[in-house]
């Protein structure tokens, strides 16, 4: 029992000894997005890689998460004459809670699982030693540029997201099941209010920076070698996709 004990105390104490160092490492990177000079060229370039380059899968998955919406939504709506509600349902559902997940979830495969491989490459090829060694801070060449392109490119992703999703679920509903296209934008424009929408920019927001977080932590710190790397690049999208369902449980329960 006593074994057992420290070893549960063990891996609880590494944990929040990880949690600590992640929480440190995101101090600083915020610190260093609040003072000068940033390395706009960078930003820009990773905004592009990280929003733009995204868009596909975006758009791709924000179609069929519609659809499916309204095809699951309106046989529950129909059984009590409620059909007119459809839009409304697939709208608060994308703008709510959807819409920001599934964009952060997407773009912590594409370009999470990336950032973590190319930080963690240059780690182990020493290129972060010689960035010092030149007398540049990694951080502020590598950490701030990914920091803000998440954060700015995050909620315009989301709401990508959430009209490609809306209109997946009018092609659905109005062209296949027959709904009226008045009833479906009509009532989505009494039911969803700028509260709504505030609340998912924030969420994607959020998102943005943890997801950034956690993959320029594990790249910082990956192992040498190529299974490091994979293992580090592994771990980051683990870690960033649960992250962003606790966090957004949170944000939930606290907006409400």
């Amino acid at each position: 029992m006593i074994e057992t004990l420290i070893l549960w105390g063990t891996w609880g104490m590494q944990r929040v000894a990880r949690l600590g160092k992640c929480t440190l490492f995101f101090g600083e990177a915020v610190g260093c997005c609040l003072t000068p000079p940033l390395k706009w060229d960078r930003v820009l370039k990773q905004i592009w890689f990280i929003g733009w380059k995204s868009m596909p899968v975006i758009c791709l998955t924000a179609a069929f998460t519609g659809m499916v919406l309204a095809l699951q939504g309106h046989p529950t709506l129909r059984r009590v004459g409620s059909e007119a509600f459809l839009g409304p349902l697939v709208a608060l559902s994308l703008i709510r809670e959807l819409g920001p997940v599934l964009a952060a979830l997407m773009v912590t495969g594409r370009a999470g699982s990336s950032i973590t491989a190319q930080i963690g490459i240059m780690r182990i090829n020493d290129q972060i030693d010689a960035i010092q060694l030149m007398g540049l801070n990694p951080m502020r060449y590598l950490v701030v540029p990914n920091l803000i392109a998440f954060v700015v490119a995050m909620p315009l992703l989301a709401a990508v997201f959430d009209v490609v999703a809306i209109f997946g679920g009018y092609l659905l509903g109005v062209r296949v099941l027959g709904l009226n296209a008045g009833a479906y934008f009509g009532e989505m424009n009494n039911y969803v209010v700028i509260h709504d929408i505030l609340n998912g920019f924030y969420k994607s927001m959020c998102f943005g920076a943890l997801i950034a977080c956690v993959c320029c932590y594990k790249g910082f710190n990956s192992r040498f070698g190529a299974e490091g790397v994979s293992v580090a690049t592994t771990q980051a999208v683990v870690d960033a996709s649960v992250l962003v369902l606790v966090w957004d449980y949170l944000l939930t329960a606290l907006v409400n």
